[in-house]
């Protein structure tokens, strides 16, 4: 039998089974029972699964319960709410760099990212991104199902979208109730955004381990830039494969260390760029060619160096924006609260609290922050302020150890502190905050404060008192001795060259940095508070001390003040009075481009115009003629500068500020602990030094900038001043002893303060000289030894001053232009003796003798044969020549008094003949005596005369001063040099 007819009978036998009855009703009984079975089982399977899903839904219920419905307003501004550290300029846009923060981030819009990038985010973080709904179920149930057993192998089961909840709006967490939020929030993210805008946010949102530096990284931006050095559009496809790659372990596949190296194992993030490019082959994002060129490529060269931050390459400067962005942003917050900025000042705890949300605000709103700093010139200034060669030497000082607690000895170097600012605008144009940041961080220029010296003297002294009407360019100041200080057992204060100088002009005590006169012109307007003005100009650190410290004239304030509060002040002279307040920050503007801040000018009416320029030309005479001379031989250029030196108690401080029409500009150097500068270094003394260093910081930015620090233009003096000619003895207009004096000076007045009354400082008398002294001759004193002279009026200076000086030689001491007068006071006293002779001695054809040994010596009469030949005074040369003969000589005193005669030495004679007596008459000695004698007893008479009409009146009155005021110690500032 072959094969068919078997298949053939096998298929008949099948067929007949089925046939067969029996076979059919027990098939149908099978099927029945089978189905109803398999029925029974899909009842069963669907009420159980409708009642898991009711278990679960009622679960998920339980779990989201309490997550609020959110807004589509309200999702935007939280997954959008991401930090972004705000990014600083220098003026005119110049970019400095971003804000120091914990995590850097730059945000970008979608369309700015390489499509590489775009690729292969989402051919490894979600490849069903622009399928899914906010969740892909089945990779939820996969992940489910691995967590509930605890399988070894765990595949991620969110989507982009759910990542960008978890990163924006929930936390880390893991939980069932964290994932079901996170699912229900997905879905309504997916209602209300696009795939763009999502995408958008997550690559901005996603952290990328570290950049070349080792900071911390967020965004896209960020990782192009920190990684490879290029904008995040111009990526290529393996690094934007490498980059794409970071998010799943940021820290473990950075390149970089913390340090900012290079990391010597390479290999977690290769391999992980690898894994991307094989996804995105696999996806068909790239070609084979792209792809087995991009595996192959060596991504390690791309890797950039280290970059400095901002606050590495600019520590001083990088604070101080911070520092002065947050007072403004805290500011803001508070307006919008409803508080002022006094409430702050008055509020620390306030304050403090908007200041920690205005420095979240600047780190992570993404602010830009243009700054007023000039770049070209600051980077000059901090070149000049490293390589000075003239600071002085270092200085040890005792110094608590901060790690240990116990003292030691560490060396302090000289630091500095300076500021430049535009007059008319108030712009910080550029600062120096001290030598080496590493070494001392405190911003010397804004934040450190000093007493100020004698920079003090044209704010609170000499512009005060002028506007004040008590005082003027020409005004007549004592530089005596003076206990100004009722409180002191000796006079104060002292003069830095420890002299006085007499009677000076304000012009020149200014000029000369003279102490005394401007602690008296101080005092005399101390009643009126002048220490208002210097609240009007930025003073911030006033204490109630020093509104009644007569120190407070020499800048001895009780916490000092800044350099940029001290150089803005001097501004307000250049400004024609007004005092406009100094800033750095010129406005803030959010990511979006919109500006939030922008500084606005508040000028403050301090003095007139005339003021303002009369006290800016006294100081020109500092750089001219006084204090600051040095000045000229080192700046390069010249311009119309105006300026005050100024010196700490016991040579602690060194200060120089001075303005021009368009900038002022202050440098101070000293110890930050407070300690005597070297006298001198390199041989030359600390003033000129820091005058030495103000102009290398000016020559520098003249160098960047020269027509900003030079104008051509000079201060134009307003109307309503005039020049006047004055006596310099009284500051009155001038009398004609004053003119024969050669005492007339010219100066500047303002048109309401002109003196209208003449000079009677000075009046006409008899002088005789001894020595180089001037004294007033007796009515007895011959005439042949006194001459017609100039002497200063008795009642004068305590007519024009108001005091009394014990010694009124201390008014024409070390003032050369008194050569010509004499003080009431200098007298010298009659003995009541007669003098005792000379002896003389033969001086070739003639004879000489020494000056006699009584102090009260006027003159000598020359005898010749008996016969008076010559008078010399005792200012003269003590010498006679008149040819062969006998010679005597008698001393004469002050009152007329003559001593016998002198030996007798015979010029061209052999032999002395004897005297001839001529009874009939007097020799001329005899002649002589006789009238002097007459004239001493008529003088006597006259004297005791006067006496007696005087002795019940005008009796000397106590001329003591009233000053209800504080007073200085005798340890208060005094100034030790200009």
């Amino acid at each position: 039998m072959n094969t068919k007819q078997k298949w053939n009978n096998f298929v008949e036998l099948f067929l007949n089974f089925f046939r067969d009855k029996k076979t059919v009703k027990g098939a149908r009984l099978t099927y029945e029972v089978t189905w109803n079975i398999v029925l029974l089982f899909i009842i069963i399977l669907l009420i159980g699964g409708g009642f898991a899903a009711g278990i679960g839904a009622g679960y998920f219920a339980s779990l989201v319960k309490d997550e609020p419905i959110r807004s589509y307003k309200t999702m935007k501004k939280e997954i959008y709410n991401y930090e972004e550290t705000s990014e600083l300029y220098f003026a005119d846009n110049v970019y400095l760099g971003k804000l120091p923060t914990d995590l850097e981030r730059e945000e970008v819009k979608i369309k700015d990212v390489s499509p590489f990038l775009i690729n292969a985010v989402v051919a490894t973080e979600d490849q069903y991104f622009y399928e899914h709904d906010g969740v892909v179920p089945k990779s939820i149930m996969r992940a489910l199902f691995q967590e509930v057993a605890n399988t070894s192998s765990q595949s991620g089961g969110s989507t982009l979208t759910q990542q960008l909840i978890k990163n924006q709006i929930l936390t880390n967490e893991v939980s069932f109730e964290r994932k079901a939020k996170e699912i229900l929030l997905a879905l309504r993210l997916e209602k209300f955004f696009d795939k763009p805008e999502i995408l958008e946010a997550y690559l901005n949102v996603s952290t990328f381990g570290r950049n070349s530096s080792g900071r911390n990284i967020a965004g896209v931006q960020a990782a192009a830039n920190g990684i490879f050095g290029v904008d995040v559009k111009k990526l290529t496809l393996p690094q934007a494969a490498f980059i794409a790659g970071l998010p799943q372990s940021p820290f473990g596949y950075t390149p970089f260390t913390q340090d900012g190296k290079v990391k010597k194992n390479l290999d977690p993030g290769l391999s992980r760029m690898k894994t991307v490019l094989k996804r995105m082959y696999d996806q068909e994002k790239i070609t084979k060619k792209e792809y087995e060129k991009a595996i192959n490529y060596n991504i390690a060269k791309d890797f950039i160096s280290p970059k400095d931050s901002p606050i590495q390459k600019y520590p001083w400067l990088t604070y101080e924006i911070q520092k002065r962005s947050v007072e403004i942003i805290a500011e803001m917050l508070a307006k919008e609260d409803g508080y002022k900025k006094k409430d702050l000042d008055k509020d620390a705890i306030l304050r403090e609290q908007y200041t920690t949300l205005a420095d979240r605000q600047i780190h992570q709103n993404g602010y830009e922050i243009h700054s007023t700093i000039n770049k070209k010139i600051y980077d000059k200034m901090q070149t000049v302020a490293k390589n000075f060669p003239y600071y002085g030497t270092d200085k040890n000082q005792l110094v608590k150890d901060p790690a240990s607690g116990k003292m030691i000895t560490k060396a302090e170097q000289v630091e500095t502190g300076a500021v430049l600012i535009e007059n008319k605008t108030g712009k910080i144009i550029s600062f120096v905050g001290g030598r080496n940041h590493k070494r001392e961080a405190t911003n010397h220029a804004t934040s450190s404060t000093r007493p100020n010296g004698s920079t003090m003297k044209p704010l609170l002294v000499y512009a005060p008192s002028i506007e004040l009407g008590t005082l003027s360019p020409g005004s007549v100041l004592p530089d005596v001795p003076l206990r100004l200080n009722p409180a002191a057992s000796r006079p104060w204060p002292l003069n830095y060259d420890k002299q006085y100088h007499g009677l000076v002009t304000a012009r020149y005590a200014l000029t000369k940095s003279y102490n005394v006169p401007a602690v008296k012109a101080y005092t005399d307007i101390l009643p009126q508070k002048p220490a208002a003005y210097l609240e009007k100009m930025g003073f911030t650190s006033l204490q109630e001390e020093d509104y009644t410290n007569r120190a407070t004239a020499l800048g001895a304030l009780e916490k000092g003040v800044t350099v940029e509060e001290n150089t803005n002040a001097f501004g307000t002279f250049a400004n024609s009075g007004e005092f406009v307040d100094a800033y750095m920050i010129d406005k803030i503007m959010d990511k979006n481009g919109k500006v939030i801040y922008k500084h606005k000018a508040d000028p403050v009416k301090v003095f007139s115009p005339q003021t303002a320029y009369l006290t800016l030309d006294m100081m020109r005479d500092v750089i001219s003629q006084g204090t600051a001379t040095s000045l000229r031989n080192r700046l390069k250029f010249q311009s119309d500068w105006a300026g005050k030196t100024g010196t700490g108690q016991n040579y602690d401080d060194s200060w120089f500020v001075a303005t021009n029409p368009n900038v002022s500009f202050g440098v101070w150097i000293g110890y930050d602990t407070p300690k005597a500068l070297d006298l001198t270094y390199k041989g030359i003394s600390y003033g000129m030094r820091n005058i030495y260093l103000w102009a290398d910081l000016m020559n520098a930015a003249y160098d960047a900038d020269a027509k900003l620090v030079d104008p051509s233009e000079r201060f134009q003096m307003p109307g309503g001043i005039v020049r006047r000619s004055i006596c310099s003895v009284s500051g009155l207009l001038p009398s004609e002893g004053c003119s024969k004096a050669g005492l007339v000076t010219t100066d500047l007045f303002k048109s309401g303060s002109v003196p209208n009354k003449t000079d009677d400082s000075l009046t006409n008398g008899k002088i005789v000289q001894i020595g180089e002294k001037k004294y007033m001759a007796l009515d007895s004193t011959p005439s042949e030894f006194a001459y017609s002279g100039l002497m200063l009026n008795p009642d004068y200076i305590e007519k024009l001053f108001g005091i009394t000086v014990s010694d009124p030689s201390n008014l024409v001491q070390n003032n050369p232009k008194w050569d010509k007068v004499a003080i009431p006071t200098d007298k010298i006293s009659d003995n009541g003796k007669t003098p005792v002779a000379l002896k003389i001695v033969q001086k070739g054809d003639g004879v000489s003798w020494s000056p006699h040994s009584e102090n009260d010596i006027v003159g000598y009469r020359v005898y010749k044969e008996g016969k008076k030949v010559a008078s010399i005074k005792s200012g003269e040369s003590l010498e006679f020549k008149g040819g062969n003969g006998s010679y005597t000589v008698n001393a004469v005193d002050i009152a007329g008094r003559e001593s016998s005669s002198s030996n007798v030495v015979t010029i061209g004679q052999k032999k002395e003949e004897p005297k001839k007596e001529d009874k009939s008459s007097e020799t001329d000695k005899e002649k002589e005596q006789g009238k002097d004698k007459e004239k001493n007893t008529a003088n006597k008479d006259k004297k005791e005369e006067t006496t007696s009409e005087d002795s019940g009146q005008n009796k000397p009155e106590d001329n003591k001063q009233e000053d209800s005021q504080n007073q200085p110690s005798e340890n208060n500032s005094e100034e030790n040099t200009p």
